[in-house]
Parts: C-alpha cells; sequence; structure tokens
C-alpha cells in the first residue's frame, strides 16, 4: 500500500465489502472542522476515494514514546466522538496539551481517511483541537470501534514511519497493504519520483509488543546524510541516531516476506510474532552531500567533507 507525503492527490484502493473485526484501535490526522457522528453498527465499506497526502513527517521522537495507546481510552473507545471524551483520554490530553495534540494529529492522519477530521474540545480550558484524516489505515478504529489486529499494526507502523528526529518535513512515499488486503495505490510517477528504497516499519504499540525498523538499502557513507535518521543508516548497518523506542533490527529481508508486487513486504516476524508492516521510499535530493552548497541540519561546521565535519558548506568551526 502506497501514499505520498508530497501533496499530490491519489486513489486509496477499492472497495470491501465485508469486514473481520479483531481485538483493538489507533491513529493519525490533521486540521479541519465539525463533529462526528456515533458510527454505525457495523463500519462502511471501504469507498474508492482520491486522497491528498501532504509533506508531513515530523513526528517527535519523544511524542511516539507519549502515545499511551493502551491508556488514554481509544483502544476500547475507537477515534469517535465518544472515544475522545472519555475520563482516561481527557487524563491522558491534559497531562501535556502540547504533546497530545502532536499525537493525535499522526494518529488521526493515519487512521483516518481523507475528508474526515476529529475534533476534541479541552474540558479546562475550552480550547478545541481539530485534527485532519489522510491515510485511512484503520476503518474500523476510525469508526469507533476497537481496532482489529491488522490496524493496530498498521497505525503503529505508520507512527513510526513519520518520526523525525530533527523535525524536518521530509517527503516519503509509503507503500504496503491495507488491512483488508488492498494496496495503497501508487503510481510509475511516484516510484520514479522517489527512487531510493528507504526502511520498513513493524510492530504493534497497542499491545507494547514494541515497534521496529529495518533497512532496505540506502546507505549513507561519510559525506552523506539525511534527517531520516532513524529509518536510513550508514555503510556500517548502523543507525546514526538512536531513536528508541523503534528498535532498529538490521536488513529488513532478514526478518520480511516480500510481496508479490516485489515493492514492499507482505509481512514481517520479529521473535514468534508476525507483523503487517509498511516501507517508505525518499527522493534523490533527500540524502545530503557535503559539498551541495547547503549546511543541512544533519551537517555541522569543521575541517574536512563529512557530513558531521562540513567546512564547504558549514564552514570552519569558530571561524
Amino acid at each position: 500500500m502506497q501514499t505520498v507525503e508530497s501533496g499530490r492527490c491519489r486513489g486509496m484502493g477499492s472497495r470491501v465489502a465485508s469486514w473481520a473485526l479483531v481485538s483493538s484501535v489507533l491513529l493519525l490526522g490533521t486540521g479541519g472542522c465539525g463533529s462526528v457522528e456515533d458510527p454505525p453498527a457495523e463500519p462502511p465499506a471501504l469507498q474508492s476515494q482520491v486522497q491528498e497526502v501532504r509533506s508531513d513527517n515530523n513526528l517527535s521522537v519523544n511524542g511516539l514514546s507519549f502515545n499511551g495507546l493502551s491508556f488514554n481510552g481509544l483502544s476500547f473507545n475507537g477515534l469517535s466522538f465518544n472515544g475522545l471524551t472519555t475520563q482516561s483520554f481527557h487524563s491522558w490530553f491534559q497531562s501535556n496539551p502540547a504533546k497530545a495534540d502532536e499525537v493525535m494529529r499522526y494518529i488521526i492522519r493515519c487512521a483516518v481517511p481523507a475528508g474526515q477530521t476529529r475534533t476534541y474540545t479541552r474540558p479546562t480550558s475550552g480550547q478545541t483541537y481539530t485534527w485532519t484524516g489522510a491515510l485511512g489505515l484503520a476503518p474500523v478504529w476510525a469508526g469507533g470501534s476497537p481496532a482489529p489486529l491488522l490496524e493496530q499494526q498498521l497505525i503503529s507502523a505508520c507512527l513510526a514511519a513519520h518520526v523525525n528526529p530533527y523535525g524536518a518535513n521530509v517527503p516519503i512515499s509509503v507503500l504496503g497493504r491495507h488491512a483488508q488486503g488492498q494496496v495503497i495505490a501508487y503510481t510509475s510517477d511516484e516510484l520514479n519520483t522517489f527512487p531510493k528504497q528507504e526502511s520498513c516499519f513493524f510492530g504493534n504499540l497497542f499491545t507494547g509488543q514494541g515497534i521496529y525498523a529495518g533497512s532496505r538499502g540506502t546507505l549513507l557513507n561519510q559525506s552523506l546524510s539525511s534527517s531520516r535518521a532513524c529509518a536510513v543508516v550508514d555503510n556500517s548497518g548502523s543507525q546514526r541516531k538512536q531513536c528508541l523506542p523503534i528498535y532498529f533490527v538490521g536488513e529488513c529481508a532478514n526478518h520480511c516476506t516480500l510481496d508479490a508486487s516485489g515493492l514492499f513486504y507482505a509481512s514481517c516476524t520479529y521473535g514468534t510474532v508476525t507483523y503487517r508492516p509498511l516501507v517508505t521510499r525518499l527522493r534523490d535530493q533527500d540524502v545530503y552531500r557535503c559539498g551541495d552548497g547547503t549546511c543541512q541540519v544533519t551537517e555541522s561546521c569543521g575541517n574536512v567533507n563529512w557530513y558531521n565535519s562540513c567546512r564547504p558548506d558549514c564552514g570552519a568551526c569558530g571561524g
């Protein structure tokens, strides 16, 4: 399944006639207005639709740690009006409103389809927050029911894919399959625009089973860097930044089974648990080279042409 974080419209897949309800629910969105009605007894069939997914993938590492999906009431009550008005959700949000707002923006973005919003008003201040849907990865959970297991896994992977330790917005392409099996729509133009295979993400934040990232082959030498440092690794096979609670597991191919399309993985297994993963792709220009004339957020002053000692772009330290 695939989504481009680059401000382009795209179709979201085929109509699904039936739903398999499994265990519990979660995640992702931004901006908009309006109230949310109580969900129907059964979630509607997934509609074929066009979604606009903007470049927005700077969820903080602390935000990922703060999500509290098992304790904020959303796991059991879903992303409906009822789920956003429980005492457990109020308490979670009130503990750190700025961080909770950040996390909910990505939860709604990942879970709720484009064209829908979720709105929450803090009872203590009367301040209203509105978050906009985009990817629609969790239709059951978005409808107000507990998220099935595959939706839990996809929301967890989606959140991890949006983490950026530098707080930078970098367009990404996301590929994989929805919980119901349909591929996230993509085009050949998108694949050409995002040619670099970046990472795989999988796990389950709802159940506390952890969240994992692996490398798909975009490696960095001493002169190269990327603000996607939780995903892209150096040529020793290591992450340049520790991004806990995301745990780096090495090559995706060591844990994951390739989909028949060859573009993404059908499943990933870590320990004894098998997960539904997502994979990401990058544009060429989002891997930075010392000497390109711009001092990037990933680069620093120095005396040589290394990303962390880049005199051509950032100057000499103290000079």
